[in-house]
């Protein structure tokens, strides 16, 4: 495997998952003490990602058949979506509400896949047009990495579940993180596939 795209595969499943970071802790939190829990968190998590790379992997080989220079035009999705959630971020704060990330239904296996699979769409949308520019080769990296890396979330998600300090800095700041990371992607596949003559 390519060091070089193994990187990428790392840095990319880290700014587009920041946020499942606290989500797994609050599943963790909400599971403390109860048999059986990790392990259910752990199996939803996967059950929810595997579908978001199953929608995403099946949209990147759809978006291979188009003509190659319409693809870098597919950097307009993820850039949507960080105005979209910079637009949100900035009117929650003008309205003064908080960010919640609810936990509702449990640390059960299927209300933590349902969680991870609603809270992926922004990750789909920034996948499928990496995923069409990869190739075969470079999409089986990503998927692979991106499966390790779940595992390491949850661990993660589960050390920050005992720090309440780090998950309050996370719930703070983790809503302005996404919508810069997702605008800096779309504009790099924008202008690394020279759209617009960039």
């Amino acid at each position: 495997m390519n060091a070089g795209i193994i990187g990428q595969a790392a840095g990319l499943f880290a700014v587009t998952n920041i946020d499942d970071i606290l989500i797994l802790a609050l599943f963790f939190a909400q599971g403390a003490g109860r048999r059986g829990s990790t392990v259910r968190i752990v199996a939803g998590q996967y059950l929810g990602f595997t579908a978001i790379l199953v929608v995403a992997v099946a949209a990147g080989f759809g978006a291979t058949f188009l003509p190659e220079a319409a693809i870098p035009y597919l950097g307009l999705l993820p850039l949507a979506l960080g105005l979209k959630a910079a637009w949100q971020a900035w009117k929650n704060h003008r309205d003064g509400e908080d960010e919640e990330e609810a936990a509702s239904g449990g640390p059960g296996v299927l209300a933590v896949a349902a969680v991870t699979l609603a809270n992926g769409g922004d990750n789909i949308g920034v996948y499928v047009p990496v995923f069409a520019t990869a190739g075969l080769g470079g999409m089986s990296v990503y998927v692979v990495v991106f499966l390790l890396l779940v595992a390491v979330w949850c661990l993660a998600g589960r050390f920050f579940a005992t720090r309440p300090v780090i998950a309050r800095v996370l719930s703070r700041w983790g809503h302005l993180l996404l919508p810069v990371v997702l605008i800096a992607i779309g504009a790099l596949i924008l202008i690394e596939g020279g759209a617009f003559g960039l």
